[in-house]
């Protein structure tokens, strides 16, 4: 039976982190983008354990009105790290006014644009504020493709890509993280839909599946096993021709 040991996976990867930045920034700062849910309050968590909370920036990021920003602001506070705000609704707005001018923007890009502008926000002030970007993704999302590329799958170094979402709540708890940023039901902010109710299954139906092998019903292991199959690309570094001369 599997068995998850939250001291041992928070303090290794901790010390992961430390290890990191000496070898790839030291000095630098820790910054990503604060959206008040598990992962990246997880992330931040980790970040101000491995390398003090005066090395580390949250950017919370709204596309105009963002209903559920007070827990992002909330989390910056509990964790005393510096944070900027970087309203992204008129980027945002923008580049889809100069798309549709020209075609039709479908749904889909729709969806992904605010994303990848908020990854280039990220960025734009980590290279201001001698920073590496943090990736936020989990385990559990990037097994479906539940990201968006060169947007929040991406990043400098990723603390929590090899942890489930139920493993990602347990360090959140083991840290000291208040429920209300573990346990906070994700959304992407975008259609006010869950993740869950996106996906079509539980986050906990599928890291059984991941970790213990436990099968769910046959309709949903076939929507898992196809929607891990059709987002492996998203794992991979960009496929490249390979010239053999």
């Amino acid at each position: 039976m599997y068995n998850f040991d939250v001291e041992k996976a928070t303090n290794g990867c901790i010390n992961w982190i430390r290890e990191w930045f000496a070898n790839n920034g030291k000095d630098c700062n820790a910054v990503l983008g604060i959206s008040g849910g598990k992962d990246s309050s997880v992330v931040a968590a980790l970040c101000v354990a491995a390398l003090g909370k005066d090395r580390v920036i949250g950017v919370l990021m709204p596309q105009g009105v963002q209903s559920d920003i007070d827990y992002s602001i909330e989390l910056c506070e509990f964790l005393g790290i510096r944070n900027y705000t970087v309203n992204v609704g008129p980027a945002v707005a923008a580049i889809t006014d100069e798309i549709s001018a020209t075609m039709e923007i479908t749904d889909q890009s729709r969806f992904n644009l605010p994303a990848r502008v908020r990854m280039a926000t990220v960025y734009a002030v980590a290279q201001s504020q001698n920073g590496r970007v943090a990736n936020t993704c989990n385990l559990s999302e990037d097994w479906v493709g539940y990201s968006t590329r060169y947007g929040d799958s991406v990043g400098d170094f990723a603390p929590l890509s090899n942890f489930t979402v139920g493993e990602v709540i347990a360090i959140g708890s083991y840290l000291g993280l208040p429920e209300k940023f573990v346990k906070k039901p994700p959304i992407d902010g975008l259609c006010g839909q869950t993740d869950e109710d996106k996906l079509g299954f539980t986050y906990e139906t599928l890291d059984k599946y991941i970790r213990e092998g436990i099968e769910p019903d046959a309709e949903t292991k076939k929507r898992i096993d196809r929607l891990h199959e059709i987002n492996l690309f998203k794992l991979r570094y960009m496929d490249v021709y390979e010239y053999e001369g």
